[in-house]
C-alpha cells in the first residue's frame, strides 16, 4: 500500500464526524472519534471493496451494530470513494431525503450492508452474513465466494440479551472468517459502564468459543497485527478495542458528555488546533484523499479477478447464481406447486396447518435450493424440517437446515443477515406465542423490506391443555399493525400452499405464517388454478344468488366455524357470505370496486376468530359484531375451550340474528321518523 499518513487518514474521519455533527446539531461524535484509529487500519490494509460495485458478491461485509456512530461509516464512505457520498451528503447528515440518515439505512446508502441501531442487531445480522458467507461459498467454492465479515460494536451492543445468542451461534458454528470489533470505552449514555455492569466479556466470549485479542484501540501496530491473527484463526474473533470515547475532543473525550451531543464550535476548533489541522469545516486535503482512495485498491484488483473466475463458470452456473442473488424463483415452481394442489383438493386431508405447511416445504426445498430452513428447538413440533433437508453443521456447510437452539431473537437476527447477505431465503420456526422473543428483528426484517420467512404455530386456545402462557389470544393482532409485515393466517392445506408461494415469492416483505397445531376440517374443495388468497380476502362460500342479509368473517381455524354458521343461519331462511381473509395487508390493497364486493355492502358484517379484536373494527364496522377472545386463555383441551369461549358457529349465528334484528328495529325507526317528516 506504500506508506499511508493512518494517522491524518484516522483525523479526517474525525473532523468530518465532529463537522458534520455539528452542522446537523445532532448526533453522536463520541464513537466516530473513538473508533476512527482501527476502522482507518481496517479499510486501509484488509477490508475487500470496491466503491464502484458496491454490491459485488465477493466483497467483505463491514456492519456498523453500533449505529447511532453513523457519522464514522459516512466519513469513510466519502473518504474512499463511494462517489453518492459527497460532501453535501455529509452536510446533509439528518436531515429530510438525505443519503446520511441518523443510522444507517440498507437500500438507502450504498456501503451500508444493513439497518442498524437498536444495538446488538447488527451483530446478529453480521453472524447471519457470515453463515451465508460459508453457505454460498459450500455451493459455489472458494473463487466465487470467499471473504470476511467485519462488526464494530460497544458496550450497548454487549448489554443487550440478543448478543449472548448471536455469539453463542458463531462459536458454535466455528464462523473463523467472522471478526468483531469491541469499541471498549467503558462509557454508556448514564455515565461509566461500572454503573450498570460488572461483566468479564473476555471470559464471555472465550467461553462461547471464541479466540480473544485485547489491544489499545489506537495503536496501528496493534490493531494491524490483532487483524492479521484473527484471520488465521479458527474460530470467531473478537478484538476487544481499548479506546477513548470522543478521542481528540480536548475537554469531553473520555466522558459521557461526547456520546450523544455535538461537542460544539469551541470545542471542535480546539480539537484542529490539537491535530494541528488548519483546513475549513468539510474541506479535506488531496493528499489525505489520495491515501484514502488508494485503500479501495485492493477490492478493485480482487473484483477484476472475480470476474475472470466468474467467466469461467458455465451459463447454466453463472445464470443460476444471478438468479439466486437476484432472489428470483426457478421457473419450473409454479407447476410443482400447481401438481400438489391438485393432489390436495383431491384427497382433501384433515391436516393441521402446520403439517400441511410440512408437506408445501417438502415441494420448495426440492425446486428452490436456496431455501435455508431452521426451528428454534421445535422441529417436530412447527414441521419445517423435511425428509430431504440436510442439516448444517460447523463441518458441513452445504445442508438446508440450521438447528438454531432455543435462541428465538438470535435465530430472527441472523435469518435478516442471510436474507441480507442475498442467494438464501431463509425461514425458521417458533410458536407463535414466543414470537415476542425476536419481535425487534421481525420489525428490521419489516423496515428493511427483507424477504424472511417467519413460520409461527400453535397459533390459538386450540394449543389446548398447555394453557395461557402458550396460547398467543393477542399477539397476532400486534403483528398485523406492523407496517410491511405480510401476516398469512391459512384455513387448510390449500390456502396454506397458496400463503406459502405467496411469502416465497415476495422479495420486498417478510412473512409471518400463522398456523394450527389441531387438524383442521379441508374446506377448499374445488381446484381453482388461482391463487385466492393473493387479494388477501376472498369468497370461500357466497348467498344465494349473491344476495347477503349476513357476511361472515374469518381466519384460519375458524373459517370452518363460520362456514357451519352459515348452514345455520340458511336454514333459518337467513343468506350470508363466508370471507376467508388469509392476508389483511394484502386486501388493504386491493381497488375499493374489489373491497366493497367482499365487505358485503350494507350486509350485518360479523367476524369470528381465535384471537382478541382489535384491528377487525374496520371490516365490521361499528355495527358489527365480533365472536372471540377478550382475554388471556386457559388450560383445558382446545375444543373445549373453544366451546367455553363461545367460539362457536351456534355463538357466530346467535350474534348475527341479534345484529340482523338490531338492523330491522332502527330501520324501522327511522321509516317512522321519515313518515312522519312527509306529514
Amino acid at each position: 500500500m506504500g506508506n499511508l499518513d493512518l494517522q491524518s487518514m484516522a483525523n479526517a474521519i474525525r473532523i468530518l464526524s465532529a463537522d458534520s455533527i455539528e452542522y446537523a446539531k445532532s448526533g453522536h461524535p463520541g464513537l466516530p472519534l473513538g473508533m476512527a484509529d482501527v476502522v482507518t487500519v481496517l479499510f486501509s490494509k484488509f477490508l475487500k471493496f470496491n466503491p464502484s460495485h458496491p454490491e459485488w458478491i465477493n466483497r467483505d461485509r463491514f456492519i456498523l451494530s453500533a449505529g447511532h456512530g453513523s457519522m464514522l461509516l459516512y466519513s469513510v464512505l466519502h473518504l474512499t470513494g463511494y462517489q453518492d457520498i459527497t460532501i453535501e451528503q455529509l452536510k446533509n447528515f439528518r436531515q429530510l431525503h438525505s443519503l446520511t440518515p441518523g443510522h444507517p439505512e440498507v437500500g438507502l446508502t450504498p456501503g451500508v450492508e444493513t439497518t442498524t441501531g437498536p444495538l446488538g442487531q447488527g451483530l446478529g445480522n453480521a453472524v447471519g452474513m457470515a453463515m451465508a458467507e460459508r453457505i454460498m461459498n459450500a455451493r459455489w467454492g472458494n473463487n466465487i465466494v470467499n471473504h470476511n465479515t467485519y462488526c464494530v460494536v460497544g458496550d450497548g451492543c454487549l448489554m443487550e440479551g440478543l448478543s449472548q445468542e448471536a455469539i453463542s451461534i458463531a462459536g458454535h458454528f466455528k464462523l473463523n472468517k467472522l471478526v468483531v470489533f469491541w469499541d471498549s470505552n467503558e462509557i454508556t449514555i448514564d455515565g461509566n459502564t461500572s454503573l450498570s455492569m460488572s461483566d468479564d466479556y473476555i471470559k464471555r466470549f472465550e467461553g462461547c468459543n471464541w479466540n480473544v485479542k485485547v489491544i489499545d484501540g489506537h495503536n496501528f501496530t496493534e490493531i494491524e497485527h490483532a487483524i492479521a491473527s484473527a484471520l488465521t484463526s479458527t474460530k470467531p474473533t473478537l478484538i476487544a478495542c481499548k479506546t477513548t470515547i470522543g478521542k481528540g475532543a480536548p475537554n469531553k473525550e473520555g466522558s459521557a458528555q461526547c456520546h450523544g451531543a455535538p461537542l460544539g464550535g469551541e470545542e471542535i476548533e480546539n480539537m484542529r488546533k490539537s491535530f494541528r489541522w488548519s483546513h475549513k469545516p468539510f474541506e479535506i486535503p488531496e493528499h489525505i484523499y489520495n491515501n484514502w482512495r488508494m485503500a479501495s485498491r485492493n477490492g478493485i484488483i480482487s473484483r477484476s479477478e472475480w470476474l475472470l473466475h466468474f467467466s469461467e463458470l458455465t451459463n447454466d452456473e453463472q445464470n443460476e447464481l444471478m438468479r439466486t442473488v437476484a432472489g428470483d424463483l426457478p421457473e419450473k415452481l409454479e407447476d410443482e406447486l400447481q401438481k400438489l394442489k391438485k393432489l390436495l383438493t383431491t384427497t382433501k386431508p384433515n391436516w393441521a396447518t402446520r403439517k400441511a405447511s410440512g408437506e408445501v416445504l417438502a415441494i420448495l426445498s426440492k425446486n428452490v435450493p436456496e431455501l435455508l430452513g431452521g426451528s428454534a428447538d421445535l422441529t417436530e413440533s412447527v414441521c419445517t424440517k423435511t425428509s430431504n433437508m440436510t442439516t448444517v453443521t460447523p463441518d458441513n456447510w452445504q445442508g438446508q437446515y440450521i438447528h438454531w437452539g432455543i435462541r428465538e431473537h438470535g435465530m430472527a437476527a441472523a435469518m435478516n443477515g442471510l436474507s441480507l447477505y442475498g442467494g438464501i431465503i431463509p425461514y425458521s420456526g417458533t410458536f407463535l406465542s414466543f414470537v415476542d422473543y425476536m419481535r425487534p428483528s421481525v420489525r428490521l426484517a419489516a423496515l428493511m423490506k427483507k424477504r424472511v420467512i417467519f413460520v409461527l404455530t400453535h397459533d390459538s386456545i386450540g394449543v389446548g391443555e398447555d394453557g395461557p402462557t402458550h396460547q398467543p389470544t393477542e399477539i397476532l393482532a400486534g403483528l398485523r399493525i406492523m407496517p410491511n409485515l405480510k401476516v398469512y393466517r391459512p384455513c387448510d392445506p390449500i390456502e396454506t400452499l397458496e400463503c406459502w408461494h405467496l411469502a416465497i415469492a415476495d422479495k420486498t416483505s417478510p412473512a409471518a405464517i400463522i398456523l394450527t397445531r389441531q387438524n383442521l376440517p379441508f374446506v377448499r374443495n374445488d381446484f381453482v388454478e388461482e391463487n385466492l388468497s393473493s387479494r388477501g380476502a376472498y369468497v370461500i362460500s357466497e348467498a344465494l344468488n349473491s344476495e347477503r342479509d349476513v357476511t361472515i368473517f374469518a381466519t384460519g381455524s375458524e373459517v370452518f366455524v363460520a362456514l357451519r354458521a352459515k348452514e345455520i343461519l340458511k336454514n333459518e331462511g337467513i343468506e350470508s357470505a363466508v370471507i376467508s381473509m388469509p392476508c389483511w395487508n394484502l386486501f388493504d390493497l386491493q381497488d375499493q370496486t374489489y373491497k366493497d364486493q367482499i365487505l358485503g355492502g350494507d350486509s350485518v358484517r360479523i367476524a369470528v376468530e381465535a384471537s382478541i379484536s382489535p384491528t377487525w373494527e374496520k371490516y365490521i364496522g361499528t355495527n358489527g359484531a365480533f365472536v372471540g377472545l377478550k382475554d388471556f386463555g386457559l388450560s383445558a383441551p382446545g375444543p373445549i375451550l373453544f366451546e367455553y369461549f363461545g367460539i362457536t358457529a351456534e355463538k357466530v349465528a346467535q350474534k348475527a340474528r341479534e345484529k340482523l334484528k338490531e338492523k330491522r328495529e332502527n330501520l324501522a325507526i327511522l321509516s317512522k321518523m321519515l313518515y312522519r317528516v312527509r306529514k
